[in-house]
C-alpha cells in the first residue's frame, strides 16, 4: 500500500470514528440484528417506484443480513414495476436479487423492513394493516416518526444508502467492490443536482467507496445507453420550459418512467437565472411533480410541496428537492392544464413572483420547406 492510499485511509478512518460519536445515541445495525435474531422470514423492501439509493439500500441490506443472520431467509422485493430508462439499467448492472411482489404472502414475515420511506408517505408500498418491523429512512416527515420496534431516520444524512453503509462499518463487514459501486452511485445520484451539501456520513461514505469500488462497474451504472423516448421526453421538456424571474418550470406529456421529470428538473435548476424549478407530467392517473430549489433558499422544498399540494394532493421531499401528485379523474388534456394552472399560481404566489412575464427558455423553431 502506497503512502498516499494509507493517509487516504487513515483521514477516512478519523472521520468515521467522529461520525461514530455523534450518532452513538441512534438507534445501530447491532440493535437491529437483535431485534431480528430469531427471525426466520424476512423482507426488505421500499418504496413503489423506486430510484437507485432505494434500491441499492434495500439491496445491500438484505446482503449484510444474509451475512449476519445465518439462520434466516432474507428476501428483496419491490411492489410494482421498476421504471424504464436509468433506473432499470441501474437494476441490471447491480445485480439485485429480487423475488416477486405479492401481497398475500406478506402475511407469511415475522420481520418486515421498511428502506427509504415511512409508513404515512404515499408510495409506502405495505397495506394499512401491514406494519414493518423497522424503518430506516432519510426523508422529512409531516407527522412524528413511526411507531415501530426500529428506527433509523435521519434527516442529516443524504441518502438511505450512507446509514446502510454506516451499518457495514458498525459492524465490520466487508464490502466488495461491485456492492461499494451501486452503494456510490446510489449516493452519488442521490446528492446529484439539486439535492444539496452532502452529510457527514455521506461524505464519509463517498470516500471510503470510491477506494474499494469496482471502476469497470461505476462506469457502467455512471453511462448508461439510453432508448429515444428519454431524448424525445428532454426536448419536449425544454421546448415547454418557462421561467418568471427566478422560477422555471416546464410539462411533460404522459410518461413511462417517473424518473425523467425528476431528471429534467435537475436539468432545469441548473439555468443560472433560476433558483427554483417545478416540472409537472401525467402518468396514468395521476399528474406528478418533481421540485427542486438550491441550498441558499430559506424555503425548504418539501415545505413548498406542501404548500403545492394542500388539499388538492400529496407529496413531500428534502431541503432541496421534492415531489408529488394529484390524483386525476378523467385524465382528460382540460382537467390536466386546470391543475396545471392551479399549481403555477400557487407555485409563483409562494415564491412572491408578481407581475413578471413568462420568458421561455428555448425558442421554438418553426421549420419550413421550400416550394
Amino acid at each position: 500500500m502506497t503512502a498516499f492510499v494509507e493517509s487516504c485511509v487513515g483521514t477516512i478512518a478519523g472521520s468515521a470514528q467522529a461520525a461514530e460519536r455523534n450518532a452513538r445515541h441512534r438507534p445501530r445495525a447491532a440493535r437491529l440484528l437483535k431485534l431480528l435474531a430469531d427471525k426466520k422470514n424476512i423482507l426488505v423492501t421500499t418504496h413503489v417506484h423506486p430510484d437507485p439509493d432505494a434500491l441499492a439500500s434495500a439491496g445491500a441490506l438484505t446482503h449484510l443480513l444474509e451475512q449476519k443472520l445465518k439462520g434466516a431467509k432474507v428476501s428483496m422485493s419491490i411492489k410494482g414495476r421498476v421504471g424504464g430508462g436509468i433506473n432499470e439499467v441501474f437494476v441490471r448492472h447491480a445485480n439485485l436479487k429480487m423475488i416477486p411482489w405479492d401481497d398475500a404472502a406478506l402475511k407469511d414475515y415475522d420481520a418486515i423492513l421498511l428502506l427509504d420511506t415511512q409508513p404515512p408517505f404515499p408510495f409506502n408500498p405495505l397495506p394499512p394493516d401491514v406494519q414493518a418491523l423497522g424503518v430506516i429512512d432519510h426523508h422529512r416527515s409531516r407527522d412524528t416518526k413511526p411507531h415501530c420496534p426500529f428506527c433509523d431516520i435521519r434527516t442529516d444524512v443524504g441518502a438511505t444508502s450512507s446509514i446502510i453503509f454506516s451499518y457495514f462499518m458498525e459492524l465490520e463487514v466487508p464490502i466488495k467492490p461491485d456492492l461499494a459501486a451501486t452503494l456510490l452511485y446510489a449516493i452519488e445520484s442521490d446528492l446529484a443536482g439539486a439535492a444539496g451539501t452532502p452529510g457527514e456520513l455521506d461524505n464519509i461514505a463517498l470516500s471510503s467507496l470510491t477506494l474499494l469500488a469496482d471502476p469497470r462497474k461505476l462506469y457502467q451504472m455512471r453511462y448508461v445507453d439510453l432508448p429515444q423516448s428519454y431524448y424525445t421526453t428532454f426536448s419536449e421538456g425544454l421546448l415547454n420550459a418557462v421561467y418568471y424571474d427566478h422560477a422555471i418550470l416546464s410539462h411533460l406529456e404522459k410518461i413511462d418512467s417517473l424518473e425523467r421529470p425528476a431528471v429534467l428538473a435537475d436539468f432545469l435548476l441548473r439555468f443560472d437565472k433560476v433558483d427554483w424549478a417545478l416540472v409537472t407530467a401525467v402518468t396514468e392517473n395521476k399528474l406528478m411533480l418533481s421540485l427542486r430549489t438550491s441550498t441558499s433558499n430559506k424555503l425548504s422544498a418539501a415545505d413548498m410541496a406542501k404548500r403545492l399540494l394542500r388539499k388538492i394532493g400529496e407529496g413531500g421531499g428534502h431541503r432541496t428537492k421534492a415531489g408529488g401528485f394529484i390524483p386525476l379523474d378523467t385524465n382528460s388534456p382540460a382537467e390536466v392544464e386546470r391543475w396545471r394552472e392551479v399549481l403555477r399560481r400557487r407555485y409563483l404566489r409562494a415564491l412572491r413572483v408578481k407581475g413578471a412575464r413568462a420568458q421561455r427558455l428555448v425558442s421554438k423553431i418553426e421549420l419550413t420547406r421550400e416550394a
